[in-house]
């Protein structure tokens, strides 16, 4: 951990940074919405000259371009130069200055343009059209009438895709002029929009779209909400939630979750939403999220055959195609995995009737690719061969073994007694086959090698932490945290390297809670938190760097969610209407509480007090509440 500069604030639900106005602080950064149509990467910041940088990526995930791949969205860059432009008594305004940017869920810039005028330009994705707006309220500080007027033209443009012309424009709603009196206000707004050559341009209403939008966030505020006496952890889980639920696209395969960061959109893979966000989404109370899970489960049994070849790591372009360049990941793992985890979550029977086949056939795969030595053999990892993983790797095991725990489970529920108690020996004999197989002295600690040859601490031994193996916890922490993997980034992704992902620091922040070290964990999650939060590069967890620019994965956000859900109050479903809570108060808290937890098929309260050197949990519906007492550390089970 190290002091790094924290150029944003706290605000009411958001995030502020002002800007010193007689000194020049040049920086730039970038941040992703979306909604079901559309995605936007806005670029923003102050250069050289202290004038506003503003830039937009804009992307249309159903508009396919050719070839239609993995990357075939339309997308479109918009520069400052290529929007409408103000011009500010007869003059162009090209000298506009920022004053604050702040974020809430949709991103404000109040800035001081030539004569004193301000502007505030709020931009947004719509929620349900391919629309990106901007909002900007011009106001009149001055004693003076001033003149304002944008330029007319309309900018259009054609693209040809895969269905035919796509057609692209940016209009605005401005009057020829407005003279704007002392004191005085104007509003006006910039769409960014595309659609099918044969289609009709809907009339949209900004206002409309604004609220939505803000309907929206605020739905994603009210649902899950964390209560801890940090603010930045609050916000952070508040944004990461926000980020994780606004990028499902609307597809004609149905909704599909996507990554984002201007690559991966209207595609699934095993990981990302999958292992990833799926088993979140039930704990949001978000539909669509749960809809989109189920979604992704389901177009993955198409390539569930009975001569078990491996499924594709990723289902493209709508559904139409699929991806499998990286070989076996580990793939049918990621699946039982996330599988098993989100029928349990959803407390659904129906889902679980549904899902058991392919749970089923993907653990029958794992068994079917142990090694001589009992552990799961993969050609690759998530990082698809960016780092060595050799034949057989931690991760695939790891995860493989905690299906078979929640696949046993899942049987109990569904009266499977012979393959529930087949899956329990299952687990067990891969538990012992990961110990002697991946265990091992490495760079000086008692941890595990990632795979067999490995001979550097690599960020994913932390796995083992993640599905509560605890053989060598001391090791792996003492590990995880020395200089070797930690950075002022969180881990890297092996020792001597600087590139880092955040999925895998995620993994293992949520495993230091799972295992119990929870001072260390509390520490380098708020250390994390506010480098992400309030740093340079805000407001969420990011994919990689080098690689990718640190893009706004939002997959990654749902693995932030997931270490406060399962990290900090240890909740995992025990069957389709019990979980366990196995709470991890830290030292300094007396009080934490998730509110409107949807939890096997019930909305609850989760609040949890310290009561001397004991822990009170209580959690409470619209019917009652259930109090439970014990020691630290204690696992409660709650029952439907």
């Amino acid at each position: 951990m190290s002091n790094h500069l924290e150029r944003w604030s706290l605000q009411d639900h958001g995030i502020q940074w002002n800007l010193t106005q007689d000194r020049v602080d040049p920086h730039e950064d970038h941040l992703e919405m979306s909604g079901k149509k559309v995605s936007v990467i806005v670029s923003y910041g102050v250069n050289q000259e202290g004038k506003l940088a503003l830039s937009r990526k804009v992307v249309w995930p159903t508009l396919r371009t050719i070839p239609n791949d993995t990357h075939g969205s339309l997308m479109v860059d918009f520069e400052l130069e290529s929007m409408p432009t103000l011009w500010i008594n007869g003059v162009r305004s090209v000298n506009e200055r920022p004053i604050t940017f702040q974020f809430n869920g949709l991103l404000h810039i109040r800035s001081l343009a030539d004569n004193g005028v301000i502007i505030e330009r709020t931009l947004f994705p719509s929620v349900s059209s391919r629309s990106v707006w901007e909002k900007i309220v011009l106001t009149n500080p001055s004693d003076q009438t001033v003149s304002i007027q944008i330029n007319a033209n309309l900018s259009r443009k054609s693209v040809k895709g895969v269905a035919g012309i796509y057609f692209i424009e940016v209009s605005h709603d401005a009057a020829n002029e407005y003279l704007l009196g002392p004191l005085a206000s104007c509003q006006l707004s910039v769409r960014i929009s595309a659609r099918h050559l044969q289609e009709q341009d809907q009339i949209m209403d900004v206002r409309q779209e604004e609220e939505q939008r803000i309907d929206f966030v605020r739905l994603m505020n009210q649902n899950l909400r964390l209560e801890t006496p940090d603010g930045v952890l609050n916000q952070m889980f508040a944004f990461a939630k926000l980020r994780a639920a606004e990028s499902i696209f609307e597809t004609k395969s149905g909704p599909m979750h996507g990554p984002g960061g201007g690559r991966y959109y209207a595609a699934i893979w095993t990981n990302d939403q999958i292992e990833y966000a799926g088993p979140f989404f039930p704990y949001l109370g978000y539909a669509f999220g749960n809809e989109a899970t189920h979604n992704a489960l389901r177009l993955y049994t198409a390539f569930m055959g009975p001569d078990y070849q491996p499924i594709p790591s990723s289902i493209i372009a709508e559904g139409s195609d699929i991806w499998e360049g990286a070989g076996d990941r580990g793939d049918a793992a990621m699946y039982a995995y996330g599988a098993a985890l989100f029928a349990l979550a959803s407390g659904d029977m129906d889902i679980a009737i549904e899902l058991w086949p392919a749970i089923v056939w993907c653990l029958n795969y794992c068994e079917k690719q142990k090694n001589k030595d009992g552990v799961i053999a993969s050609d690759s990892d998530e990082l698809e061969g960016r780092f060595p993983s050799g034949s057989a790797n931690l991760s695939t095991s790891c995860l493989a073994y905690a299906a078979y725990v929640y696949g046993s489970r899942l049987a109990c529920e569904l009266g499977e007694e012979a393959i529930a108690k087949q899956y329990v020996s299952s687990a067990q004999d891969l538990y012992e086959a990961i110990e002697r197989y991946f265990g091992a002295r490495v760079e000086g600690f008692d941890t595990y090698r990632y795979y067999d040859g490995n001979d550097l601490l690599r960020s994913w031994i932390c796995s083992p932490l993640v599905m509560g193996i605890e053989v060598r916890k001391p090791g792996t922490i003492a590990a995880l945290l020395s200089p070797r993997l930690w950075s002022e980034d969180g881990l890297v992704t092996q020792a001597g390297d600087t590139t880092f992902w955040d999925r895998s620091t995620l993994y293992a922040l949520r495993g230091l809670f799972v295992v119990g070290a929870t001072e260390e964990a509390i520490s380098y999650l708020l250390s994390y938190s506010r480098r992400r939060l309030l740093g340079n590069h805000v407001p969420y967890a990011v994919e990689a760097y080098p690689e990718g620019n640190q893009r706004h994965l939002s997959a990654e956000s749902a693995l932030y969610g997931r270490v406060i859900t399962e990290g900090i109050f240890g909740i995992q479903p025990k069957g389709l209407s019990s979980f366990i809570c196995k709470p991890r108060l830290p030292e300094a808290w007396d009080h934490m509480a998730l509110r409107s937890v949807h939890v096997c098929g019930r909305e609850l309260d989760v609040i949890v007090n310290r009561q001397g050197g004991r822990i009170e949990l209580i959690v409470s519906d619209k019917d009652g509440f259930i109090k439970f007492e014990g020691e630290m550390g204690t696992a409660f089970e709650v029952k439907g």
